[in-house]
């Protein structure tokens, strides 16, 4: 067989691209400007925990549901700061960011990675120790692929309650929504820092004559009771209206299901790879530095 050069080598890796869960919105893992191939990452998914260190090992063709419920095999009161989306693979959440309603309190999942195993394009299967500190940043939000083929992540949990406090409220354009959202900019990064919210706006039919609207569903994951909720939600978000019965109680796994629309459903669904809520939709991703006046709000 001949042997490769150097540069042969770093051009083919460049026609080779890298699927952990596949969860693309855009479906970029897909095309390419040339011929590639894909590495399939589907059978390196198996999950360590340690409770005793508070570590875990997660190997990359793992989910976010997987995760989730692994951990909460081992322990009622120990999680880890990732998104709500079940089926979303672990290598690309982690060196995206990892995007959760926990990052107020314990940062993005990619600051709670504390070492990783990659294979480099000469094959050599390093850690954090033999990437170098620049290298393991890159990885943590710059895009893992980019870099090398990343097959297992160590990550530090964290501390969860055993019953924390989510909830749930949907309200339209009519009744306050773009006043709330205008107010939530200006307050989400200064209350509890165990409060996490995230608004989902979607439209909806008001009558049989086919009159739409765009209501906003406001989610929220709590760390502490029921009463302290409240007390956050009527004294900075009052137009809100939350109530006591808007407020669910629950483990920080059922949560994953709750906040993903399928609360009550049996934990197992966190191993089901496959999509539980099909549809079809159009989404785009943005970094605001500027909060959005309330008229861009309304034209949204």
């Amino acid at each position: 067989m001949a042997r490769v050069s150097g540069s042969k080598r770093a051009w083919a890796f460049q026609c080779i691209q890298i699927r952990s869960g596949g969860h693309d919105f855009e479906g970029l893992l897909y095309v390419a400007k040339v011929p590639f191939i894909i590495v399939d990452l589907i059978n390196l998914n198996e999950i360590e925990i340690d409770v005793n260190k508070r570590i875990a090992w997660v190997q990359s063709r793992a989910t976010v549901g997987e995760l989730y419920y692994r951990i909460g095999e081992k322990s009622k009161t120990l999680g880890f700061p990732t998104g709500v989306y079940p089926t979303v693979g672990i290598d690309g959440h982690f060196s995206g960011g990892g995007y959760g309603l926990l990052m107020r309190k314990y940062g993005l999942a990619a600051n709670n990675v504390i070492d990783a195993h990659i294979i480099d394009v000469n094959s050599k299967l390093l850690d954090r120790e033999s990437i170098g500190e620049d290298l393991f940043w890159a990885i943590r939000g710059g895009g893992g692929a980019s870099f090398g083929v990343i097959v297992a992540w160590k990550v530090k949990l964290v501390s969860v309650p055993s019953t924390l406090m989510v909830s749930q409220v949907n309200i339209t354009l009519e009744k306050n929504a773009t006043q709330i959202i205008h107010m939530w900019q200006f307050l989400t990064n200064k209350i509890d820092e165990g409060l996490g919210i995230n608004i989902v706006l979607h439209k909806v039919n008001l009558s049989k004559k086919k009159e739409f609207t765009i209501e906003a569903v406001f989610q929220s994951l709590f760390l502490e009771g029921v009463d302290e909720l409240l007390h956050l939600m009527q004294k900075n978000f009052p137009k809100l209206g939350s109530k006591r019965e808007d407020c669910t109680g629950m483990s920080w796994v059922e949560s994953l299901l709750y906040l993903f629309g399928l609360g009550g459903q049996p934990l197992e669904l966190l191993l089901n790879r496959t999509q539980a809520i099909m549809g079809s939709f159009k989404t785009k991703s943005d970094f605001l530095r500027n909060l959005i006046p309330e008229t861009g709000l309304e034209g949204l």
